[in-house]
């Protein structure tokens, strides 16, 4: 009796935990996390009735078959049964699998606008890097000789293109509200992560490949960038912030990075 009680007891304290959200993903800041959230919950509501049906039978089963005075039985099962929750089983993974693919697919697959911001990601023991382009809109082209990190060129831009001259290296990732971004995710060493869990985003960057990651963020703020794939002794000091501006402040800190430019290189074309 005991046994059955607590059976019970652990399924409804395990179900109101969850149905109060008290542990909960943070607040979702676009429609790829939105869609993510539903159907993540959707899972966990259909997962969740069939494990409180199973706790409520087996208290049942504990209750109707303890101990008693008299000669146990066999049992040889049921094949109609046992065929039935199979299927059944099969059906609702299939299922779930089919409508949580379109979510991942829309991340992977689905072209960004014509005129989203292009921003270079760069990963490396143990920190990110992002590359804007100036005001030319153009990436000036690269060197791997003259990659410094102390001077301030983690994507060793060259300095004998005009293109670069303009670029705009930062150590966090600052992009306009509701503006379409796509990042090119590239690894200067070893296998890397991009992972922000208010985008319910994690893309992993893989040296020797430039990995394009699109999304667009729907609420200001700061969000934290965290590598999510061991990469080393220091893999727990790579993280560093999404920063959701308006258009204005954007354009504001834009104009800044542009003037600092020029203060160090003279007329920046």
């Amino acid at each position: 009796m005991l046994l059955a009680l607590l059976v019970w007891g652990i399924a409804a304290v395990t179900a109101v935990l969850f149905v109060i959200k008290r542990w909960w993903f943070p607040g979702a800041i676009n429609a790829h996390a939105r869609a993510f959230d539903d159907n993540f919950r959707l899972t966990l509501w259909l997962v969740g009735g069939i494990f409180l049906a199973a706790q409520l039978i087996l208290g049942w089963v504990i209750l109707r078959y303890r101990r008693q005075d008299r000669e146990a039985s066999q049992s040889e099962g049921n094949n109609t049964l046992e065929w039935i929750w199979t299927t059944a089983a099969l059906a609702l993974f299939v299922g779930v699998t089919v409508i949580s693919t379109s979510i991942w697919a829309d991340v992977h697959f689905e072209k960004p606008s014509a005129g989203a911001l292009q921003i270079e990601a760069l990963g490396k023991q143990f920190a990110f890097s992002f590359r804007y382009p100036g005001a030319d809109g153009k990436f000036g082209s690269t060197d791997v000789k003259q990659i410094n990190d102390a001077n301030g060129n983690p994507f060793g831009v060259d300095e004998r293109d005009p293109a670069g001259k303009d670029d705009i290296t930062s150590a966090t990732l600052r992009v306009p509200v509701n503006a379409s971004v796509v990042l090119v995710l590239k690894s200067r060493d070893v296998i890397h992560n991009f992972f922000v869990r208010e985008l319910r985003l994690k893309q992993d960057l893989v040296p020797g490949m430039d990995i394009p990651l699109a999304f667009t963020a729907e609420k200001t703020g700061q969000f934290e960038v965290a590598c999510s794939e061991l990469c080393g002794l220091g893999h727990h000091q790579m993280r560093t912030m999404l920063i959701v501006l308006g258009k204005d402040e954007y354009d504001a800190w834009q104009r800044q990075m542009l003037d600092q430019l020029r203060g160090l290189q003279g007329d920046v074309r």
